[in-house]
């Protein structure tokens, strides 16, 4: 049992060392996530722009960033009330105003190579039956989708790439703003889209043999003193 007790600090730092591996390769997506605003806090949408239809005096918000999933997402920042954003655009018969709020990230979470444009508001003024999709082509043109609607780029940014893959690791990271309220599921998420990640990192194998090799050991000496002792 001595042998045991003195082998359990390097039990616990074996396994301080998987747990932080664990975390260092944690595998995120770059991609354009949909939110909604409801009661002055913002929603993590649950069905995509190309389905959804707002009422008159939404308010809707896009956000650019590297997120790990759906409770990892940033949310869209700044100014996100409907007077402020359609002040400009007056109402008419048979039409319906969308305010939408377009952030397009950090420098941090851009693809490499390309710089965000800075986030903007905007009024949609659109037919009464319009989806979030045709509000958002009517005022931040040119948009791009994949093959599966995933959303890809608002007003051309980015230039290329959709819901890639991206290592986030523990640190670097742009931390989640605006309200404190945890978003839901998502199925416009690139999460949703990608799956799950292709497999641990070698940081789970390479630990589990650190912590079973010191487990070994530590029988291996209990064993020897209960031999000596005989």
């Amino acid at each position: 049992m001595t042998a045991v007790r003195r082998a359990a600090p390097l039990l616990l730092a074996a396994l301080a060392l998987l747990a932080g591996a664990a975390g260092a390769h944690a595998t995120g997506y770059r991609y354009w996530s949909f939110w909604e605003r409801s009661g002055g806090h913002w929603t993590y949408a649950t069905q995509g722009p190309s389905t959804a239809r707002p009422d008159d005096g939404a308010v809707e918000g896009f956000r650019f960033a590297v997120s790990a999933d759906s409770a990892d997402a940033n949310r869209p920042r700044g100014t996100a009330d409907f007077g402020t954003i359609c002040a400009g655009t007056p109402a008419e018969p048979g039409r319906k105003r969308v305010a939408l709020v377009l952030d397009f990230g950090t420098p941090g979470d851009a693809p490499s190579g390309e710089t965000p444009p800075g986030r903007r508001t905007a009024c949609a003024r659109v037919a009464s039956d319009a989806t979030t999709a045709q509000a958002l082509a009517a005022v931040a043109k040119p948009l791009r989708y994949d093959t599966n609607a995933l959303l890809c780029a608002i007003a051309g940014y980015p230039e290329k790439g959709c819901g890639e893959q991206v290592s986030t690791g523990t640190t670097g990271r742009t931390g989640k703003t605006g309200d404190s309220d945890g978003p839901a599921s998502s199925a416009n998420s690139a999460a949703h889209k990608g799956g799950s990640d292709s497999g641990p990192s070698l940081g789970l194998p390479i630990g589990a043999g650190v912590v079973a090799l010191l487990a070994g050991a530590a029988v291996w000496q209990a064993r020897r003193r209960r031999g000596d002792s005989v």
